[in-house]
């Protein structure tokens, strides 16, 4: 049997890392008996070999779950333990690994593909002015600790410096951004125009200060709105 399916490229990369790309869509997790569980976005486990276990929750217990219950925000995350690999994509968006070392990020929540448990996460508001425009941006994943964080992005991303000037990005193509950034809702929409009404056209997050915030060069699905 010949095809190019089954050439070098195409093959599982073999290694020892627990976090490992196997191509800039696709990501492999070690998991062993004494390795930590990992969180990842409900859905995103494409295939798995050895013995797993995934218990989904929603997006987590208490206050966490409320917040996402209350506002429609949000990701539904799963578990995962066992003895194995486990293979994370989604949508075929690019992956990208940030190793956390005791510091903080901020993701937009459609941007989580997965990450250590060993980090601690929380969905926090940025407010709610405007939230009947568009989903999307006002309630993000706060993660804080040591242990790896895997993203997607839908396209090449963008780095945006924000300390040289304010810096604006439309909520649906916002990935991550740094912590202690707080980004503020700035509103265009005018009262008369249906352009742009729902998505970045009418409402920007605003970043300004020392800090990134990585920006997709997608705006996502059509955010659909009715009077």
């Amino acid at each position: 049997m010949r095809s190019a399916i089954f050439d070098q490229k195409n093959q599982e990369i073999q290694t020892n890392e627990r976090w490992a790309l196997q191509s800039d869509r696709l990501l492999r997790c070690a998991l062993g008996p004494q390795s930590p569980e990992i969180i990842a976005r409900a859905g995103a486990m494409v295939a798995y070999q050895g013995q797993m276990d995934f218990a989904y929750q929603g997006s987590g217990g208490g206050m966490k779950l409320l917040k996402k219950m209350a506002t429609g925000e949000g990701a539904n995350i799963m578990r995962v333990r066992g003895q194995g690999e486990v293979f994370f994509a989604n949508q075929a968006e690019h992956v990208f690994l940030i190793q956390l070392e005791g510091d903080a990020i901020t993701l937009n929540t459609k941007s989580l593909l997965a990450f250590d448990s060993s980090i601690e996460w929380d969905i926090r508001s940025l407010g709610s002015a405007g939230a009947g425009f568009f989903a999307g941006g006002f309630f993000n994943l706060f993660l804080q600790g040591q242990g790896m964080v895997a993203v997607t992005s839908d396209g090449p991303p963008l780095l945006l410096d924000c300390s040289q000037q304010p810096t604006y990005v439309d909520p649906q193509a916002a990935v991550c951004w740094s912590a202690n950034l707080t980004p503020q809702v700035k509103n265009d929409f005018k009262m008369g125009s249906l352009i742009g009404r729902g998505s970045g056209e009418s409402f920007q997050l605003g970043f300004h200060g020392p800090g990134f915030v990585v920006v997709q060069p997608s705006e996502g699905a059509p955010v659909v709105t009715t009077s």
